[in-house]
């Protein structure tokens, strides 16, 4: 289905305005640093604007702060719920969370699958997490998939944002989100480039795209970079690498399409490692309007999704050049919640020491962007945590961090990842 460039365009706007949240791929435009956030939202990470991110990067930093064993304290939770609106969509950020949102141009798929992945890493929201998940059936397309907001056509970046959202509150997404008969995986392979007679795309073979173009599907890395985890069906949160690395198979094209030897997962995550050589370990900007080079939150994103796939050894070489001094990688997520949360999922997915990156305690850094946590769950009580479990009110603040994962979009979507473009 092709798509205006008059749509495409406005997306592009909201793509690049989420990148910021994490980073230059996913979010190639960062938001002033040093601005003060609204008065009315404390308990928010990050002093940049969050007209944008706002619900992204809280719902990130809580995810990464779940793996570190962090817990956020009670009141940038509250601020989080407060942000979802009365039908269970969330925005990218409410300044006054007493006027209705607006349901058909300020909820966003991204920002809700986000927040419902934030909320179910910090627990006892389970009614937010639920009505969030209510939210996405209700505005899933006929052919499995999601768009940006309601009426808007599937793409990839949305569609597997929301399948990371059912997988964090413990759901199959192929058995809870099925709409006539189609379910998210139908459409996520309607946006995999398979094998091809043309010599020109003969290197994309496994590649996802944002969205069809014009008749056409053009590659896109920020857009594979997050198909590759929600093919798998997982979402931001990847468990710790354990066990035998498994090496990485280029996509199977032999006579046709290969479509009998094809494997989703594994096709794209080729695709990736041979971008990644390509570049000298990371992905280069590919969304139009941002500068040219590096790539740094979609090189993160790379990393986090091959770890997803059990490619260990081939994560660690995108986490290598994220550790080293050229990557200036530091200075770029420095006080940037999104970002520092996106690097400490790549790192634990990877098995590396995320308050030990590139002499950088990410962990530390990202906690200091927001209200002091509360004390380490280790230093809980059983009885504690199973009272904060049943703990599920919240309905004071909610807030709604719109990033759209969808940057991965050729014509500037993202997040969010989605804002659709990076990430971190």
């Amino acid at each position: 289905m092709a798509t205006s460039f008059a749509v495409l365009a406005r997306r592009g706007a909201a793509a690049l305005a989420t990148a910021a949240v994490l980073g230059a791929a996913t979010a190639p435009a960062a938001f002033a640093d040093g601005t003060s956030p609204s008065p009315a939202a404390p308990g928010l990470y990050g002093t940049g604007d969050p007209k944008f991110d706002g619900v992204f990067r809280q719902s990130l930093a809580f995810i990464a702060q779940h793996t570190a064993g962090v817990s956020p304290t009670g009141q940038a939770v509250d601020w989080l719920t407060g942000q979802q609106c009365a039908d269970g969509g969330f925005p990218g950020f409410r300044a006054d969370t007493k006027t209705p949102c607006d349901a058909k141009a300020g909820e966003f798929t991204d920002a809700t699958a986000a927040a419902v992945q934030g909320l179910a890493a910090v627990g006892g929201r389970d009614r937010a997490v639920a009505k969030g998940l209510d939210w996405l059936k209700a505005h899933q397309n006929a052919d499995g998939g999601w768009g940006m907001g309601p009426g808007n056509p599937s793409d990839a970046n949305s569609t597997a944002i929301a399948v990371g959202a059912f997988a964090a509150a413990g759901q199959d997404p192929a058995k809870a989100a099925v709409k006539d008969g189609r379910t998210p995986f139908d459409a996520l392979s309607s946006f995999q480039i398979r094998c091809s007679e043309k010599e020109e795309k003969k290197d994309q073979a496994g590649a996802f795209g944002y969205m069809p173009q014009n008749g056409e599907l053009p590659a896109n890395d920020l857009a594979s970079t997050a198909a590759a985890t929600a093919v798998l069906g997982k979402g931001f949160l990847v468990p710790a690498a354990k066990g035998a690395d498994r090496p990485v198979q280029p996509a199977a094209c032999g006579d046709g399409d290969g479509t009998s030897q094809w494997n989703a997962a594994e096709a794209v995550a080729g695709y990736l490692v041979k971008k990644l050589d390509a570049n000298g370990g990371h992905l280069k900007s590919s969304m139009p309007g941002a500068p040219e080079g590096p790539d740094t939150g979609a090189t993160a994103d790379a990393a986090l999704a091959l770890a997803a796939g059990g490619h260990v050894e081939a994560a660690r070489k995108p986490l290598k050049w994220l550790e080293s001094a050229d990557s200036k990688t530091a200075e770029w997520a420095k006080g940037n919640p999104g970002r520092l949360a996106k690097l400490v999922l790549a790192a634990h997915a990877a098995g590396a020491d995320p308050r030990s990156f590139g002499g950088t305690d990410l962990v530390a850094a990202l906690n200091e962007t927001g209200p002091k946590p509360e004390p380490s769950s280790s230093d809980a009580s059983p009885a504690k945590k199973d009272e904060k479990k049943k703990d599920d009110g919240g309905y004071g603040t909610w807030l709604y961090v719109a990033v759209f994962f969808v940057a991965s979009v050729g014509v500037g979507f993202l997040i969010s990842g989605r804002k659709k473009k990076n990430q971190p």
